[in-house]
């Protein structure tokens, strides 16, 4: 017998998969080898299985999650003399389980079935559930003010949300009495607490009779703040920003706004506020407490670049820049660099830090060139003067600069302008961002004279007001309704001077657009010149209604409003040349994380065309 020999240039590759060869699963290497097959995962089947048999979605599903017989469902070595205890255990634990939903009188069957597993069934009348029929708020303070701690006792009493009437939870026993907690804690006493509480349940009558003991503490007014951890800018300076109102009694919404503005500053990267009340004594009828801002520094300067659309501009690209404190001034400068089909600019902002008075000085510049009306015009504008923001008011007086060219045939002349501004901004709304009820009224009053071939003085006024009014609410599902309401909006604004003065074009008045008059260009509603022109004009009116009305899909909330609304604007150079433009529209509102998203198609009646509106965020 013959052996034939591989020839030499193959013995190493036979030495190096012989031993592949030898091992376990090896062939599985080789090529043309099937796919080794995974080991099918070893489950154990259930010891039983389980059944609950009741006309109560809810109680079924508590039952099925929190009955203590599932922890041994797939206990393989599950003997039947431990299944037969735990079922004898069945009842006992269904009514501790059915007494957090106020069931005290339910009746519990178990039945055990033969087979390979078990079925256990348990069948469950729950009864009547508990009512409240009675709720009795304790209230104890420090001091001897009786008179004020009843009024406080009678309101916890009227706001309580387990009322006589309610049925009895335990999840609802617990939110209320954390809701009348959360009630002292948010005003005057941030250091409230529940001293006892008690639910009498009368299992053969199926009642409840409650009682909470709340203990106040101490009332609290705010301390002076002091920043903590920033070492980069002036804390004094800083503090000033945040308006927290020393002095005043305490109240989270106010330590919350605080914290808001001095995060919104942009000198701090981090910000956090807290109320000392660890120093103060329990048994004190008031304490003031002192706040700490505890900070970590921003950077000294920081650039963004952003791009964006608008259907206004359409595509834009910007440019930021902060510089948190300018060499020798020390002031906040803010600087941007714009470029979009429509408008171009070149702009910067400084802020200095307030004084103790709370007013601080302020400066611009600015640079456009922008489409207004027919004509593309060159603008440049400087302004120096003070500010001052509180709680709901914003004031600013400032000197004015203004020089405007228009380019094209027809165009009005180059005009320039000083002027002394006067300014008072209002805002009474619920939420600054994205606001449902209040109002807030803007206005502007400016004097001055123009600059170029002949001084004429002139007066320029301009008021803003919006506000909502609530309308009828609207179900979303059998426990939520939310209210719908009417957004109003007037705007005004006249320049009054003798018919020849060059008026700057920024200091005229556009409108039409994503905010203004919707199913209209951006500025395109001006006065009239010869050739049917459009420019800045001397007068202006701006009127809008929109329905906003929320909108529940398949019985659900949602973060989403529909919006039908009419607006009305028209510019001239006299009033009796104004005539008005109207859009009419519909839309969505979205309450996006990033504030309200509006989308919005209108058809500008005059103009005769559709247009599609995008709007990001509320500013007023």
């Amino acid at each position: 017998m013959k052996f034939a020999c591989p020839a030499p240039a193959r013995w190493p590759a036979l030495l190096f998969l012989l031993p592949l060869m030898l091992l376990p699963g090896a062939c599985s290497l080789l090529p043309g080898a099937p796919p080794a097959q995974p080991e099918a995962a070893s489950t154990p089947a259930p010891a039983f299985a389980l059944q609950i048999d009741t006309s109560d979605a809810t109680v079924r599903q508590l039952l099925l999650q929190h009955l203590e017989l599932q922890r041994f469902r797939q206990l393989p070595d599950l003997r039947a003399a431990e299944l037969q205890r735990l079922t004898d255990g069945i009842p006992g634990n269904a009514r501790e389980l059915l007494g957090t939903l106020g069931y005290f009188n339910p009746a519990i069957a178990v039945d055990v079935s033969a087979g390979t597993p078990p079925t256990i069934t348990v069948t469950v009348e729950r009864g009547p559930q508990t009512q409240v029929v009675a709720t009795q708020i304790t209230l104890t303070s420090p001091g001897s003010d009786a008179a004020a701690r009843e009024r406080r006792e009678a309101q916890l009493q009227r706001n309580f949300a387990l009322q006589a009437g309610s049925p009895f939870t335990q999840s609802a026993w617990d939110d209320a009495k954390a809701q009348g907690l959360r009630q002292l804690q948010q005003r005057r006493f941030p250091t409230a607490r529940i001293a006892a509480s008690r639910a009498d349940i009368d299992a053969a009558a199926n009642t409840a009779r409650l009682s909470v003991v709340y203990a106040s503490g101490p009332l609290y007014r705010f301390g002076p703040l002091a920043i903590d951890g920033g070492e980069r800018y002036d804390s004094t300076g800083t503090a000033r920003i945040a308006r927290l109102p020393e002095g005043e009694v305490y109240a989270e919404s106010a330590l919350l706004d605080a914290q808001q503005r001095l995060s919104a500053s942009g000198y701090y990267d981090s910000v956090f506020l807290t109320l000392d009340t660890e120093s103060t004594d329990a048994q004190a009828a008031e304490a003031t407490a002192p706040v700490t801002a505890h900070v970590r520094d921003a950077k000294l300067q920081k650039a963004v670049f952003g791009i964006g659309f608008s259907t206004d501009n359409g595509a834009r690209l910007s440019l930021d820049h902060t510089h948190n404190r300018l060499p020798w001034l020390g002031w906040r400068a803010l600087s941007q660099v714009q470029l979009s089909k429509s408008l171009k600019s070149l702009s910067t902002k400084w802020m200095g830090l307030p004084h103790e008075d709370g007013w601080r000085w302020i400066g611009g510049a600015q640079l456009r060139r922008e489409d207004t009306g027919s004509f593309k015009t060159d603008s440049t504008q400087w302004r120096f003067g003070r500010s001052k923001s509180s709680e709901a008011i914003d004031r600013s007086h400032w000197l004015q600069y203004d020089m405007s060219r228009a380019q094209g045939a027809g165009a009005p002349p180059m005009a320039a302008a000083l002027t002394a501004n006067w300014g008072r901004t209002w805002r009474y709304f619920n939420n600054p961002t994205a606001p449902t009820r209040g109002w807030g009224l803007a206005a502007e009053l400016g004097a001055g004279s123009t600059l170029r071939t002949q001084h004429d003085p002139f007066l320029r006024a301009l008021l803003r007001w919006q506000g909502f009014v609530a309308l009828g609410r609207v179900r979303m599902n059998e426990q939520v309704s939310r209210a719908s309401r009417l957004s109003l909006r007037l705007e005004g604004g006249a320049v009054l001077a003798r018919k020849q003065a060059a008026i700057p074009s920024t200091q005229l008045f556009l409108t039409g657009g994503d905010a203004t008059v919707r199913g209209y260009s951006w500025q395109s509603i001006g006065a009239h010149l010869q050739g049917n022109q459009i420019y800045g004009g001397r007068y202006l009116t701006v009127a809008s209604i929109e329905w906003q009305r929320p909108i529940a899909l398949r019985g659900n909330v949602t973060d989403f409003e529909s919006a039908t609304f009419i607006d009305i604007g028209a510019v001239g150079d006299t009033p009796d040349e104004m005539r008005p433009r109207v859009g009419l529209g519909a839309g969505l509102r979205w309450r996006s994380p990033v504030g309200p998203l509006q989308a919005d198609v209108a058809w500008g009646v005059q103009a005769r065309q559709l247009r599609l509106h995008l709007r990001l965020g509320f500013s007023f």
